[in-house]
């Protein structure tokens, strides 16, 4: 007979403090492995998949950068429309901003990752929360 009222399935036991901060270090860098193939989100959202049940703060930390890298991805998905829409004269508005975003998006997963190594909490700006 199935015990309904478990909240989450028998995963594992949960992680020492230790393997929590390198699963959320993990979860932010990551991502710039995963960004080679232009699916950044795929890092975060395997973490997340994998280590939800087992720590709460690996669970924070891979739904952060998650929603991040969707919120970039949206973002990139606009600014092409753009270019589309005005035939190619947004290039020279949505190209510098492009750069710009990308450098701080670098600099911000940095900050992400040194916070989680840390043991403190981050929230990305400019991020839509997709998942909760």
């Amino acid at each position: 007979m199935l015990d309904w009222s478990m909240s989450a399935p028998n995963v594992g036991p949960p992680l020492s403090a230790s393997e929590e901060r390198t699963w959320a270090m993990v979860a932010h860098i990551g991502v710039l492995v995963a960004a080679w193939f232009a699916m950044g989100f795929l890092c975060p959202l395997v973490i997340w998949l994998i280590y939800r049940y087992r720590s709460d703060y690996v669970r924070q930390h891979a739904l952060e950068s998650l929603n991040f890298q969707l919120s970039l991805l949206i973002y990139t998905a606009v600014a092409v429309i753009l270019i589309l829409i005005t035939f190619g004269l947004g290039v020279l508005i949505i190209v510098p901003l492009i750069l710009i975003g990308a450098v701080a998006a670098l600099v911000v997963i940095v900050v992400a990752t040194v916070a989680a190594a840390g043991g403190s909490e981050y929230r990305y700006p400019l991020t839509i929360r997709f998942v909760k």
